[in-house]
């Protein structure tokens, strides 16, 4: 969730304590302790191991990021290499790349390759593919930063059918289009519309029964 939006903690830190197996407890400021200084037991968010999880929550949370950016490049040659040729540019240029669709294009023998990118590297990726098109060979690119990604989270979808199902019958019945999608098996994101966000996760809080806070 911290790396999917979620403001609370540094993502980095949750590594650490993922890496160590070190239980983290992500507490409120106005969580007072007793007159013995010890804080309530049950307080706050316990974050560990699968394992120590007596009961499994099917989604635990809902997060989301403005800090996207869609590229799509458009009649893109439908050679084997050339989906490698554009993200072997784009690592060496340290640009990260997360979600990536590829879809067939109106003219014969050419593709449309859309990715997302962080908001701070777009305009450096499309002058890298701008710089590159003649050898990558594509018509147009097109960038798009009025975009955000909402993702659903949770180890309980690894066993639970019809996490998806709800989640877009959700959005769908709000409106709300999806340009992209992202899954694992504990995470499906999409990439909106900027403008839908908020209406997006206070769908999906009330489809999966999830208190807002």
């Amino acid at each position: 969730m911290a790396s999917l939006g979620a403001k609370v903690l540094q993502t980095r830190s949750v590594e650490l304590a993922m890496a160590k197996r070190v239980p983290v407890r992500v507490l409120s400021s106005f969580i007072e302790p007793d007159e013995n200084g010890v804080l309530p037991a049950k307080s706050g968010t316990l974050i560990c191991d699968e394992e120590e999880i007596v009961e499994k929550r099917i989604v635990s949370g809902v997060t989301m990021s403005r800090d996207e950016a869609r590229i799509t490049l458009l009649g893109l040659s439908d050679r084997v290499e050339a989906p490698a040729d554009v993200f072997t540019r784009l690592a060496e240029a340290n640009v990260n790349v997360d979600m990536i669709v590829q879809s067939q294009a109106r003219s014969e023998g050419a593709v449309n390759l859309t990715f997302t990118t962080g908001r701070r590297d777009a305009q450096r990726a499309a002058e890298l593919m701008r710089a590159a098109q003649g050898e990558i060979g594509f018509e147009e690119i097109r960038v798009d930063e009025d975009v955000a990604k909402v993702s659903v989270v949770g180890v309980g979808m690894r066993s639970h059918a019809g996490v998806a199902q709800t989640m877009f019958r959700a959005l769908a019945d709000k409106g709300v289009k999806f340009q992209a999608i992202s899954t694992s098996e504990i995470k499906i994101s999409v990439l909106i519309d900027a403008a839908y966000a908020e209406l997006a996760v206070r769908a999906l809080h009330s489809a999966y029964g999830l208190e807002i806070v």
